[in-house]
């Protein structure tokens, strides 16, 4: 049931007043009995993750500091900065889109961001990563 707010406008001594009416419409359908199934199939599809691409493994592999790490700031820069090669790649092809240069200006703030933090942590991994993707400030 959905619930309208109206003002009342009240003789000229008082203030307005806000009165709660519910307005009459359609009342909730209750679950048929075939629901609850399908609703706990499409809960367990989204709960399954999947697997990264092929390139986005290897990139993890590379840069990963211990076993299953994919969440390290060396690892997250250097996704981003594969992203932002084949971003590159694409506006040189395409150089009037400008949407996609909007989303690429964002990655490489996020890559900055990421690069900064590190630095300001641990100086050496900073350097190794930069050397590694061959980045320059």
């Amino acid at each position: 049931m959905a619930v309208k707010k109206i003002t009342k406008k009240a003789p000229k001594a008082e203030k307005s007043t806000i009165i709660t009416v519910a307005k009459a419409g359609k009342a909730p359908r209750p679950a048929s009995a075939g629901s609850g199934q399908a609703s706990k199939a499409k809960k367990a599809e989204q709960s399954t993750v999947q697997s990264p691409s092929e390139d986005k493994q290897v990139i993890i592999a590379q840069f990963q500091v211990k076993e299953g790490d994919t969440g390290s700031p060396e690892v997250q820069i250097a996704l981003l900065t594969s992203r932002i090669e084949k971003l590159i790649g694409h506006l040189k092809s395409n150089p009037a889109d400008n949407h996609s240069r909007r989303g690429l200006l964002g990655i490489v703030s996020k890559r900055r961001r990421l690069l900064n933090y590190l630095g300001k942590k641990n100086s050496k991994r900073y350097k190794e990563v930069s050397k590694r993707l061959g980045l320059t400030k």
